[in-house]
């Protein structure tokens, strides 16, 4: 198809650095139809270097940079204006809250029909972000043609939260690539953990992600301090970084857990590292629907998660995992012994897991979706 013709897509989003919202915006779009569809990647904001950025361009999209520095900041909407007349889009995509607020005005104003994805469950207490969540809420049932809710809870959220009519937000589960999920050998398993020192012969417990206190990686490093005697071929890697990496290192080293915690910073080798480990654990406190949940599954990994959020979506208790209440730090010890203890358990569930992955959570079904989803869309005013 010609590139006069092609749809030209924006994707705005508030910056690319490592989180959930970020890396989806990379597995999406370098799998998307180049042939029909005309991509490109609107960063308002530069976090951590904005690394997503570099693996965007090396897939041949295109990333440009807005510097938004504030929400209130008088020359966002010229900005962001001055960049959509620039470009001509026939669509913009926007995620997270910046981008939401900023973004589907711009396009309101001149016409471009918008979509919207809602990636987390937000309900703030605090006054300034309150303030911020109603506006996305009126930006949302306001300006947006349509909006996505990552996980069906996500979407019955904004359904309460923002009176957002109901044909107006869809469910749509985000997907991974499920090709990249290989059988390991016995050596490389053990080449792998020989990297982060981790022992041939260890259980290893294993955590992905970007270290902020509602992950609730403190819990787990509790448990393992209360399993410690009891297990002590447990060891527990936490890959990830974030503002909240030296409060549980720290944390780490006052409960004795420096041979059975290894912190491995930001990686991007995941699929390598998750067939090393033995299960995996996510204490989160807040959760729409992780992407780490859909690559332990894919990796055929045993799930212990809280029970919030969109993972009941995802973890079936007693089938691929096992769900807990959060911040229930006596439940995660015994939940972690009962895997440490049980192979032929671990098994069972990674199996079952890989199964659901592959049913509900296949990256190519999620691009189909959208694909159509913009086609509905394109020509029509946004409304």
């Amino acid at each position: 198809m010609d590139n006069a013709v092609k749809p030209k897509i924006i994707w705005m989003i508030d910056s690319l650095g490592h989180g959930g919202a970020e890396r989806l915006t990379l597995a999406i779009l370098e799998r998307f139809d180049r042939e029909r569809f005309d991509l490109r990647v609107c960063a308002l904001q530069e976090r951590g270097g904005n690394p997503v950025a570099k693996d965007l361009q090396n897939a041949g999209i295109p990333v440009d940079l807005l510097s938004i520095p504030t929400l209130r900041h008088p020359t966002n909407l010229y900005k962001i204006i001055t960049y959509l007349r620039r470009h001509q889009p026939q669509l913009v995509h926007t995620q997270l809250e910046f981008s939401i607020i900023l973004g589907s005005l711009a396009a309101r104003l001149m016409g471009i029909p918008c979509v919207a994805t809602l990636h987390t469950l937000d309900n703030p207490q605090e006054q300034r972000a309150r303030w911020r969540y109603q506006i996305t809420l009126a930006a949302l049932k306001h300006l947006c043609n349509r909006s996505i809710g990552v996980s069906k809870i996500t979407r019955l959220h904004y359904l309460r939260d923002g009176k957002i009519p109901d044909e107006k937000i869809i469910t749509l589960y985000n997907g991974i690539d499920l090709s990249i999920y290989k059988d390991t050998s016995t050596e490389e398993r053990i080449a792998k953990r020989k990297e982060f020192g981790l022992a041939p012969d260890s259980i290893v417990a294993v955590t992905v992600a970007v270290l902020r206190e509602p992950k609730g990686i403190q819990f787990m490093l509790q448990a393992m301090a209360q399993l410690r005697d009891t297990h002590p071929n447990l060891q527990y890697l936490i890959v990830g970084d974030g503002e909240h990496g030296p409060t549980l290192k720290e944390m780490a080293r006052n409960l004795g857990l420096t041979t059975q915690v290894i912190f491995a910073g930001q990686r991007k080798d995941i699929h390598e590292i998750l067939p090393a480990c033995d299960f995996f654990v996510l204490p989160t406190l807040t959760e729409a629907l992780p992407t780490v949940l859909m690559e332990a599954m894919a990796a055929q990994k045993a799930v212990i998660a809280s029970n919030v959020g969109g993972v009941p979506e995802m973890i079936e208790d007693g089938v691929n995992g096992r769900l807990l209440p959060p911040g229930d730090v006596s439940a995660l010890a015994h939940a972690c012994a009962q895997l440490a203890e049980n192979s032929a358990l671990r098994k069972a569930w990674g199996t079952a897991g890989q199964a659901i992955c592959q049913k509900k959570f296949n990256i190519q079904a999620q691009i189909t979706a959208l694909e159509v989803l913009y086609h509905s869309l394109i020509g029509k005013r946004s409304s």
